[in-house]
This record gives C-alpha cells, sequence and structure tokens, in this order.
C-alpha cells in the first residue's frame, strides 16, 4: 500500500545556519527526509504524522535573523522517491572514492560506495560527512577495528572496511538508519560489518582501534567519555557534526579525558577533528 506524505517547501533567507538548525528542530517532530535546493529546503513527514500547529513554534522561525515561509502538499510514496532520485547527485571524495547511488554509472577509483538514497543522513553530501569520508581515506585503516557511531546510512563503516577494518560495527538510534545501514553493508559487499540499533549505552565493555561519531554537539559532549573508555590506547577518534566556534569546547572535553587533538578539516565553518588516545 503507498503511504502518504507530506512535503513541506521551505524558502529559507539567508540559507546557513538557518538551513541545519531547521533540519535538527524538524528531524525532533518526525520530519523522516530532508532535500536542500537553492531556495531552502524540501522535508518530508508521513501524514498520519503531522500535528497541526508545531511550526510556528520552532525556534529558527522565530529567530529575527531569518526569514522562513512554507508551504505544502501531500505527495505519494512513489513520487517522494522519484524526486529523491531527481536530487541525489554522485559525490566524489578526493581522487579515490566514491559515493553514488544505484541508478549512477561506476566510475573508475578505489572505493565505489553505492547507497540507496532514502530517508537516511550520510549520502556524503552533507560537509561533516564528507569531512569525515577524507579523514578515512588519509587514515590507514588496515587490521583495525572501528566504530561507526550514529552511523545514517553507514557509509563511514563501509570506506572504513573497503579500507582494510578487521572489524567494523555500525550503531544508530533511528530506526530507518538501522535498517538502511544493514541494506548498504550488503550492497557493498560488506555484510560482516555489525550493524545495531540504540545509542552508546551498547558500548559497554567494548574496544575499537578507531572511532567515527558524526552526530552533533550536545551528544558528542555527552559521550566523549564513553568514547574515550571504549578506545583502545594509541587509537583514534574522528568527530563531526559541529561548527568550527564548538571546536575549543570538544577539544577541551576530550583533553580532560587524556586525548590529545591532533588535526581538523573545516568546510563551510562545519568541522571535523581527529584526537589521539
Amino acid at each position: 500500500m503507498s503511504l502518504t506524505y507530506l512535503e513541506y517547501d521551505f524558502k529559507i533567507d539567508p540559507l546557513q545556519p538557518a538551513t541545519d538548525i531547521l533540519i535538527a528542530e524538524l528531524g525532533e517532530l518526525g520530519f523522516e527526509s530532508f532535500v536542500e535546493n537553492e531556495t531552502g529546503l524540501l522535508a518530508y513527514i508521513l501524514k498520519c504524522e503531522w500535528r497541526d500547529g508545531v511550526l510556528e513554534d520552532l525556534f529558527v522561525c522565530q529567530n529575527p535573523n531569518f526569514e522562513i515561509s512554507w508551504t505544502s502538499k501531500e505527495i505519494e510514496q512513489q513520487n517522494w522517491n522519484a524526486e529523491w532520485e531527481k536530487n541525489f547527485h554522485p559525490i566524489k571524495v578526493g581522487e579515490k572514492c566514491m559515493v553514488r547511488a544505484p541508478f549512477h554509472e561506476a566510475v573508475e577509483v578505489d572505493y565505489d560506495i553505492v547507497i540507496e538514497p532514502k530517508m537516511s543522513f550520510g549520502t556524503g553530501h552533507h560537509e561533516t560527512t564528507h569531512m569525515m569520508l577524507q579523514h578515512i581515506l588519509d587514515t590507514d585503516f588496515s587490521g583495525k577495528s572501528v566504530l561507526d557511531m550514529g552511523c545514517g546510512t553507514g557509509v563511514l563503516a563501509i570506506l572504513a572496511k573497503k579500507k582494510g577494518a578487521s572489524e567494523v560495527e555500525a550503531i544508530d538510534i533511528d530506526e530507518w538508519c538501522y535498517l538502511n545501514t544493514q541494506e548498504n553493508v550488503e550492497r557493498n559487499d560488506c555484510a560482516d560489518i555489525k550493524v545495531f540499533q540504540g545509542d552508546s549505552s551498547l558500548l559497554d565493555g567494548k574496544k575499537y582501534d578507531v572511532v567515527l561519531a558524526n552526530i552533533n554537539r550536545n551528544i558528542l559532549l555527552e559521550d566523549i567519555p564513553i568514547y574515550t573508555t571504549c578506545l583502545k590506547k594509541g587509537g583514534f577518534l574522528f568527530l563531526s557534526g559541529f561548527y568550527l566556534e564548538d571546536l575549543d569546547a570538544i577539544s577541551s572535553k576530550c583533553d580532560a579525558y587524556g586525548l590529545e587533538f591532533e588535526k581538523n578539516i573545516e568546510k563551510n565553518n562545519w568541522v571535523a577533528a581527529k584526537y589521539v588516545n
């Protein structure tokens, strides 16, 4: 049976950082997918999950620094999926890695990753995912045990595995991300990646050589002590999902738990940082 979605077309001025704040707030309301465009954002939610009046209470919509308006319409699931396909473009990271959908043609690269463009975050389009992929490309993963925390589509876990990681686990609290990651690891011949649904409470007693966490500032600050506990001596912690102005707070928390800042990548004010245990 075809499910009915509501498509909200948000016009946003200026686009950043309002778009990112809006995505975060809409995600808490039950919106399941987002497509950024030149004028703002398309956001999708199941009609049966919608509640009238909730948009007016959004913090970002009340901010005088942003102008945000919207229209909405019903859209059948098949059309909604077609919208994703129309807006999903292959992403090349450096010269070695391509992230593409099944309907894109393959190109000659060392790491060809095929991601079904469903509702999960982590296709490589967002700056944070792109930078985390850069960090992985610049790191030797041969024989290492790896955790992809907040895995989204599983794209980071998949690249780590393709780069020679011996054991990879991927965790996400969202059921759709969990299911989508399972599909994608099989699609990329990485079915031995273990995928779990849950949060950092699943990490009790675990040990990894590398921890990848692309989430958001508040969750990272809360969970850095846990990541440190499950990181082997000499291991690497890669963090993203926060802005440049948050780097000092993230680094201070890591330093308090014995992690040494090594380097960071910056793109459009987003940051992905590397720490060593």
